[in-house]
């Protein structure tokens, strides 16, 4: 008998010890903030539920006991996270911990990105292999990083594209300024006028292009000031309505009163254009383009989170929306990168929207859009609304005054060779006297050694064009000089233009007109 009670004392233990374990695991589970699940682990490397706690089916969706017994396939549907943890398993799940991530079923069949940490069960004795997996929703960090990278590619990509734009500058001043001596020369003669226009046409799109090259990598500068959207748009509706043709209609709804932002009017100008362009060619016959202003209030509330890069505050709202041919999820994820286009070769550079997107955001501003195909599509912009603030005004889209004729003495730094007589040549030939210097040094000598008057000084900064000791000099000398800085229009360009206490600044590339406007307009001041 003493045997026999102790033979059985074992089998008692071995039938009822799993039974009160598994108590004590699902009590332990079910009191976790996180999800948590309890598996089972087949031979095949499959995984069947046991026990999820109320966390785990919340996140999933599922009522309370409802994947009991359920193959753990039925929330993982990452593919290739379903073969590593099916790998782990056939693998005798060693090492003990397994972390991974991917896409699980989430509530009404959305998909949601969780990572989770899985742990193997010792079997103590028992056949059976058993895994407790926990859970975290990470879909918001992971929109997050997505739209980090994105921002950080945009960003990359801009600098790039801003640094070869620089490097234009010089090509594109020199083409388009001794296109224009050619078309002095051959006044009266169409056979030559004609084709002279087309390369100088071309190559003010090409300067065009440059800028916006350079707006992209935020290296064109920023003219920011307040202005009244309201007005801005009325001013340039008629430039608007052009561009849009007989394509479609324009409609425009604005906000009462004004709406007051800080901006830039000529980029922000620029992107009211890209805007209206890019509606125009989604429209199918005689569609619709609408631009509406608005105030809009963005809050955050008690469990409410502000829309993505908006903080909460009042915006200034610019919608243009079109009922064209709209887009899909695939041309949503990259319109705003740089030369991303879904026009035909040679009819759009891709620069529009990635230049948008630049400008808004140098604003403090945000940008977005929301499209349906077949339906058309929405840009809105948020612009931070300046409350009870003067406005300065904004240029409306125009050229400007004609140069005149002078007999005045300039000293022309530049170290490009062909860049420098095509602008002393220019100068020249409107009766000023040059004295071409290809840097400070160069510079200090000539003035030095012909003791000539300077009365104007142009020079590059951010070059050798001017030294701070070839300022002084002049300056000493020469008191009644003045200063026309030429720069590649970055920050840093401006910053060194006003550090020289430049009287004028001249952006490259510019025309040799604008040249000739600049040193003229310095002069009679």
């Amino acid at each position: 008998m003493t045997k026999r009670r102790t033979s059985e004392r074992p089998r008692v233990s071995r039938a009822a010890g799993p039974k009160v374990s598994d108590r004590l695991l699902a009590a332990s589970l079910r009191g976790l903030s996180e999800g948590a699940v309890l598996y089972s682990a087949g031979r095949d490397g499959g995984l069947t539920i046991e026990f999820a706690n109320e966390a785990f089916c919340a996140m999933v969706g599922q009522p309370a006991g409802a994947l009991a017994g359920q193959p753990h396939g039925i929330v993982h549907t990452d593919p290739a996270a379903l073969a590593r943890l099916r790998e782990w398993v056939k693998g005798g799940m060693r090492p003990g911990v397994f972390s991974d991530e991917g896409d699980l079923v989430g509530p009404g069949g959305r998909s949601l990105f969780a990572a989770w940490s899985l742990s193997a069960i010792p079997a103590r004795g028992e056949r059976r292999r058993r895994v407790v997996g926990c859970y975290r929703d990470v879909t918001d960090r992971r929109h997050f990083e997505e739209a980090l990278m994105h921002a950080q590619r945009l960003d990359a990509v801009g600098r790039m594209a801003g640094g070869v734009a620089h490097d234009f500058n010089n090509l594109i001043s020199v083409i388009n300024g001794y296109c224009q001596i050619l078309l002095e020369r051959a006044a009266g003669n169409d056979g030559l006028v004609q084709p002279l226009n087309e390369i100088l046409r071309a190559g003010q799109k090409a300067a065009t292009l440059t800028r916006q090259l350079l707006a992209l990598g935020r290296r064109q500068p920023m003219e920011s000031r307040v202005i009244d959207l309201n007005s801005l748009l009325a001013e340039n509706r008629e430039v608007l309505e052009r561009v849009l043709g007989d394509a479609g209609v324009l409609e425009c709804s604005l906000a009462e009163g004004s709406l007051l932002v800080r901006a830039d009017p000529d980029q922000l100008q620029q992107v009211m254009l890209n805007l209206t362009l890019n509606a125009r060619d989604a429209l199918r016959a005689k569609g619709r383009v609408k631009i509406t202003t608005a105030v809009r209030d963005v809050k955050v509330g008690p469990g409410e989170r502000p829309g993505e890069g908006v903080a909460p505050g009042r915006y200034a709202l610019l919608s243009v929306e079109d009922n064209g041919m709209g887009m899909d999820a695939d041309t949503l994820a990259h319109l705003f990168e740089p030369f991303f286009t879904t026009k035909g070769p040679g009819k759009g550079s891709g620069l529009g929207l990635a230049l948008a997107y630049g400008v808004v955001r140098q604003s403090g501003g945000h940008i977005s859009v929301h499209s349906r195909l077949l339906i058309g599509s929405t840009f809105e912009i948020l612009l931070p609304l300046v409350e009870d603030a003067r406005t300065d005004g904004a240029t409306p889209l125009r050229g400007g005054p004609t140069a005149s004729r002078g007999n005045e003495q300039i000293l022309l730094i530049e170290s490009d060779d062909v860049v420098g007589k095509m602008a002393s040549g220019m100068l020249a030939s409107e009766g000023y006297r040059v004295f071409l210097a290809r840097d400070a040094i160069e510079g200090e000598r000539l003035v030095a050694g012909q003791k000539i008057r300077v009365d104007v000084l142009v020079a590059e900064v951010g070059a050798d064009g001017v030294s701070r000791r070839l300022l002084r000099r002049l300056r000493e000398q020469q008191p009644s000089m003045r200063l026309l800085c030429t720069h590649g229009g970055g920050p840093a360009g401006r910053r060194q233009a006003k550090e020289a206490r430049c009287q004028a600044e001249l952006p490259k590339p510019f025309a040799m007109s604008e040249l000739l406007q600049a040193v003229r307009a310095l002069i009679d001041r």
